[in-house]
């Protein structure tokens, strides 16, 4: 026997129609391009930490550079690719709750949640770029490179969660869904 509340969320997400504005259709392709360079930066890091070991343990000279490479990408593979999981709904949610509350007031409630990401995001953004101008002419040791860069994926990833937050208001607004980038 099933629920009612469960029965009719399910109806109801079979029933939601994707999502085909303007931002669905700037965002997609965004999200599908960031999924693919966090794919790509993850193998990359794989890469430099096999160069490193490979370097400590078989020629005895540990380059100097890797690791803090490697803390650069991870930076980038873990803000953008958790930018794009707010997209695609592929971040941690109460679902169980909201399933067992009435249609109208999962909306609600769902609207409230991505203005909140929302908000974070905006929050992410903000103080990345306060935090990046603080250190815009220090250098990264090793690598020569400005630490600002370590601020780019910051205020790229809130501004990224604040467009993919409204994508999901408007939709539920529209009464619809939308559809998640790997589709």
């Amino acid at each position: 026997m099933t629920d009612p509340h469960i029965a009719s969320h399910e109806q109801g997400a079979v029933a939601a129609r994707p999502s085909t504005g303007l931002l669905s259709r700037v965002n997609a392709p965004i999200a599908r391009l960031g999924m693919y360079l966090s794919v790509s930066g993850l193998l990359v890091i794989v890469a430099i930490v096999f160069y490193q070991v490979f370097g400590r343990y078989v020629l005895n000279s540990s380059p100097t550079w890797t690791e803090n490479l490697a803390l650069v990408l991870i930076l980038y593979v873990t803000l953008i690719g958790a930018a794009v999981g707010v997209r695609d709904a592929g971040h941690i949610g109460m679902d169980s709750l909201l399933v067992m509350l009435p249609d109208h007031a999962r909306e609600k409630i769902e609207i409230v949640i991505h203005v909140l990401v929302a908000v974070f995001g905006l929050a992410m953004a903000y103080n990345g770029w306060i935090l990046g101008a603080s250190v815009g002419t220090v250098k990264i040791p090793n690598l020569g490179l400005p630490e600002v860069i370590r601020y780019v994926p910051l205020i790229a990833s809130g501004i990224l969660i604040v467009s993919f937050s409204i994508e999901h208001i408007i939709a539920l607004l529209r009464g619809e869904e939308v559809v998640p980038s790997w589709n």
